[in-house]
């Protein structure tokens, strides 16, 4: 019985530190994820000059088609040239012929900590009804701080990523250190998709959100907004925020290409305002004692 008793304490002790460990690497990895994709989108604009679209939309209304998003764009840079090479980007992404690709899962994409499907998920009108397969992702471009819109072209936003956007590293007055690119946004908090915005397509909360059945805009499936990270009482539930299953924060890609832990930001004032300043590229805020 003491020797039992001996090797559940130890038993006890260890696997906390086992369950440590494995969270340390998923984080590890998800920061090699954010890197790699922050050599795509740098390698995009060289190439283009100009940074892609938050997603593509050919209408002055609040209508996504054809919805193509940024990840989709960047493709060919995470080696993915091939499956680019399948989509017919004249047509919207819910088409017929788009299904197969659109419905791929890219590794990259996605966070080892996150509670993602293995294949696809349905994306669903706000009648219920399936508009289209997709992979999941656990990554949004940022639109700008919290006033910023990304289903019309009213606020346009004010970070990198948005509406038909085409941001260049010369628009970024407020330091590429000091500009978030792009953020986590768990997928077990809120669905969203690699491909980009689907017509008529909800995002919709994760089996982690307490806020479920709400949903946002199809444009939340590839943007965020840099306002609030793992907000718990937010009454949209976060769906349009930064969020993670990390413990305390989320990882987030900069401008520059660097890779950052922002701790968790849940009340107005303070780092919420450095965060929502960190957010836009050229607000002029002064960010170099952010807290962060």
């Amino acid at each position: 019985m003491v020797v039992i008793s001996v090797i559940a304490v130890l038993v006890a002790l260890i696997l906390p530190a086992i369950q440590q460990a494995r969270e340390a690497a998923r984080r590890t990895q998800c920061k090699n994820n954010l890197r790699q994709i922050g050599l795509a989108l740098q390698n995009y604009c060289d190439l283009y000059e100009r940074f892609p679209p938050g997603y593509v939309a050919s209408s002055e209304t609040t209508a996504t088609t054809p919805g193509w998003g940024w990840s989709a764009m960047i493709l060919p840079q995470v080696d993915q040239f091939p499956l680019f090479g399948l989509f017919d980007f004249s047509l919207p992404i819910e088409h017929l012929l788009n299904s197969g690709p659109v419905a791929k899962r890219i590794p990259c994409f996605i966070c080892a900590s996150d509670i993602a499907p293995d294949g696809t998920f349905p994306i669903s009108n706000s009648a219920s009804v399936p508009v289209v397969q997709a992979g999941p992702s656990s990554y949004v471009g940022c639109v700008g701080n919290d006033s910023s819109d990304v289903d019309d072209n009213i606020n346009p936003g004010n970070g990198m990523l948005f509406r038909n956007s085409s941001v260049r590293f010369s628009d970024v007055l407020d330091g590429t250190s000091n500009t978030i690119l792009i953020a986590e946004r768990s997928w077990a908090q809120a669905n969203g998709t690699w491909i980009g915005a689907p017509t008529t397509g909800r995002l919709r909360a994760g089996t982690k959100n307490s806020a479920a059945p709400l949903d946002e805009a199809s444009s939340f499936h590839v943007l965020g907004h840099a306002h609030w990270i793992n907000v718990l009482d937010d009454p949209d539930g976060g769906l349009d925020d930064f969020s993670s299953l990390h413990t305390g924060g989320v990882n987030v890609l900069f401008v520059d290409g660097s890779v950052r832990f922002l701790h968790n930001v849940t009340s107005d004032g303070g780092s919420a305002n450095l965060l929502q300043a960190l957010g836009t590229r050229a607000g002029g805020e002064i960010t170099a004692d952010s807290g962060f």
